[in-house]
């Protein structure tokens, strides 16, 4: 078997590679994107980092192309969907850089506070200004999280070590599990109001990007200060240059940006600013952990058929997911749209499957539904080997039923997702050997394919709402693909859903949603 290792890899994992018998490893970094189609053609395993673009017509190109591990976390290089269709493996290693990653945010912290980087440089020059470089304790001060996964609550222990307050933001646990945690949970305006340091600990999806903006720094406790070294793009440098430049903020430091490497950017004029080229994860114990980790998973998988930390294929034998595939297919994008339609906490899932589909083991599709639920909150930290653990620390209940008999259909599944508001439930079934189709969203019943751009709309049932929405996303050249209409007839409404062939951007949702007679809209990314 054929492994290449396209980016820098510790030696522990190449060791691992050359002393396992009948694997042929080759380390060719620094491969533009096309000389990687040149060369990709013969492999069977491919490992990357954050370098290597691996396209579709990469993928188009590798002929024996079985797996490809990333040694680290994020896949946003990736074409996940385009490896799906063709059958290739997509691992990532999650969990070998938490404890650094979170290390490198406390470390950031003490040097803001204490203005060490600045203290440096002025020494460096022949200076002696303690005066100007005088900096903050950590005692008695209060640290907000936004955000409290794995690294998020690696910091709030070292934190309390330091004897900080720790105060949390996170939409998607409940609030009595963070207190499990024993830390508090608050508000995302009570933490802005109350924290003296803010570290975010979050993906980067379409929720959080540009999350920390000019709005929210605005809200922010006078001599805040904010530390970001989970993604880039989650604070907006221009907004951070504003507020640190007038005062508001305190001081800033970056570890992420929206642009890697950022250039010489205006913020790096500033004195309360520090900042360090992606480090979070830059220790020698975390990558050595990430390439034994990588290696392992690639080694396993090509000669034993094991799938861990895989982001596009549950844990299923051969043969099984020959019958299962459609069906992971539509679980995950029913729990994909579930998460986008919740409009608070998760805290419960039931899904009840009917008909001829219980003749098989539905565990890895409950697992499929998991990880659509959680990867708009997590991106890609979950997958298919550790949703069900991450739901279970969210506290979030899952229940698995079945019926023998479907009345409609030869197979059918009933999602219901329970939030802290209330609750939603989707229905999908296969067509034909591999064709998801959603049957249900609450009380409007369609036939739709799940994939793709789309709108849900809810409207008041009166002449013209129709006319109006299209006439918005003609006026900024959006083509739609597909429409349903449904009526939900006790509540006098409509139910509007339209694939569209291109994302419709925050202004046109915003323009759709101020249209008369119009209750809400969401946008659905499947």
């Amino acid at each position: 078997m054929k492994v290449l290792i396209s980016d820098p890899l510790s030696q522990v994992g190449l060791d691992i590679f050359r002393e396992t018998p009948g694997i042929d490893a080759d380390v060719n970094t620094g491969l533009s994107t096309e000389e990687l189609i040149q060369v990709i053609g013969p492999y069977h395993g491919l490992v990357i980092r954050s370098a290597t673009r691996v396209t579709a017509d990469v993928i188009e190109k590798a002929d024996r192309l079985k797996v490809i591990a990333r040694a680290g976390i994020g896949l946003d290089n990736v074409d996940i969907a385009t490896a799906s269709k063709r059958g290739i493996v997509v691992m990532n290693t999650p969990d070998a850089n938490t404890i650094t990653t979170a290390e490198h945010t406390m470390a950031m912290i003490m040097a803001l506070s204490r203005n060490i980087p600045q203290a440096t440089a002025s020494l460096r020059e022949g200076k002696w200004e303690k005066g100007r470089l005088k900096g903050r304790e950590l005692f008695n001060k209060t640290l907000g999280l936004i955000g409290v996964g794995h690294i998020g609550r690696i910091v709030a222990d070292r934190a309390r070590g330091m004897k900080m307050r720790v105060i949390v933001y996170d939409p998607y646990i409940k609030p009595q599990n963070i207190e499990r945690l024993d830390l508090e949970p608050v508000s995302l305006e009570t933490l802005l109001e109350r924290a003296d340091y803010i570290t975010i600990h979050a993906p980067r999806t379409e929720e959080t990007a540009n999350m920390i903006n000019r709005d929210l720094m605005a809200r922010m406790k006078r001599g805040a200060m904010l530390i970001n070294c989970a993604r880039g793009g989650i604070v907006n440098e221009d907004d951070l240059y504003e507020a640190l430049k007038s005062g508001h903020l305190g001081g800033a430091a970056l570890d992420v940006f929206e642009t890697e490497p950022p250039g010489k950017i205006r913020l790096m004029e500033l004195p309360n600013f520090i900042c360090t080229p992606h480090l979070g994860a830059s220790t020698k114990e975390a990558q050595d952990n990430v390439a034994k980790d990588v290696a392992r998973q690639i080694i396993s998988y090509l000669f034993h058929g094991t799938v861990k930390n895989a982001v596009n294929v549950p844990s299923i034998s051969p043969e099984l997911m020959t019958i299962l595939r459609p069906y992971v297919t539509l679980l995950e994008r029913m729990g994909s749209l579930q998460a986008q339609l919740a409009d608070s906490a998760l805290t419960g899932v039931e899904v009840l499957y009917s008909g001829a589909i219980v003749e098989h083991d539905v565990t890895p599709l409950t697992t499929a539904m998991l990880k659509g639920l959680l990867t708009p909150i997590l991106k890609h930290d979950v997958n298919f080997v550790n949703a069900p653990h991450i739901a279970a620390d969210r506290g979030i209940e899952v229940v698995e039923s079945k019926r023998a008999s479907s009345k409609d259909f030869a197979s059918l599944v009933k999602l219901t997702v329970k939030t802290l508001e209330g609750e939603n439930i989707v229905s999908g079934t296969i067509f034909g050997r591999n064709l998801p189709r959603i049957l249900r969203i609450n009380d409007f019943y369609l036939e739709a394919i799940p994939e793709g751009h789309i709108l849900l709309i809810r409207n008041r049932n009166t002449p013209g709402v129709i006319g109006r929405v299209t006439s918005v996303l003609a006026a900024h050249d959006i083509n739609i693909g597909r429409m349903h209409v449904g009526e939900e007839a006790e509540k006098r409404q409509n139910v509007i859903l339209i694939t569209t062939g291109s994302i419709v951007s925050d202004e046109i949702l915003e323009e759709i949603r101020s249209l008369k007679d119009v209750f809400s809209a969401w946008r659905i990314e499947l």
